[in-house]
C-alpha cells in the first residue's frame, strides 16, 4: 500500500526538470514515502533502455537484470551526492521506501543518491546541470 507525507509535492527543480519537495519540516529518520513498483522483467529491459523511462527506473533484484518503476513520487526524486534522503528497496513486498537521512526544511527539495548509499560518490550516468 502506498503511503507518504501528505505535504509532498512536485515542483520545478534547479537540479533537473521536476523534483519532489515538502511543505513541512521532516525530522531525520522519518519515513517520507512508501512507493509500490511496477516490475520490469529482464526480457523487457532492452526496450526500456531505448526510452525516456531509462532515466526513471531502479535496478531490481541483486543481479540488476530486471528493473522497477516506482509509483507515487518514487521515480521523480532527483540525485544529489549529499542527499537529504535515502531509498531502500524491499524486494519481498515490491516497494521502495524513502527515508530522511537528515532534517529537511519546508520547501527544500528532497534528493537521494542514485548510487543507493549516500557515502558512495561514484559518478552517475549523467552530468548534473
Amino acid at each position: 500500500m502506498s503511503q507518504r507525507i501528505p505535504e509532498l509535492y512536485i515542483h520545478d527543480s534547479q537540479r533537473h526538470g521536476k523534483g519532489v519537495f515538502c511543505g513541512v519540516f521532516i525530522p531525520s529518520g522519518s519515513l517520507i514515502e512508501v512507493c509500490p513498483i511496477i516490475l520490469i522483467p529482464e526480457k523487457d529491459m532492452p526496450s526500456i533502455k531505448s526510452t525516456i523511462l531509462y532515466d526513471y527506473y531502479f535496478e531490481w533484484e541483486d543481479d540488476g537484470k530486471s528493473g522497477a518503476i516506482a509509483l507515487g513520487f518514487g521515480s521523480i526524486y532527483n540525485h544529489d551526492y549529499q542527499p537529504n534522503a535515502r531509498y531502500f528497496v524491499d524486494f519481498d513486498n515490491q516497494q521502495i521506501e524513502i527515508h530522511a537521512v537528515r532534517d529537511i526544511s519546508p520547501g527544500e527539495e528532497i534528493c537521494v543518491s542514485y548510487n543507493g548509499n549516500p557515502e558512495d560518490q561514484s559518478k552517475v550516468w549523467f552530468e548534473k546541470k
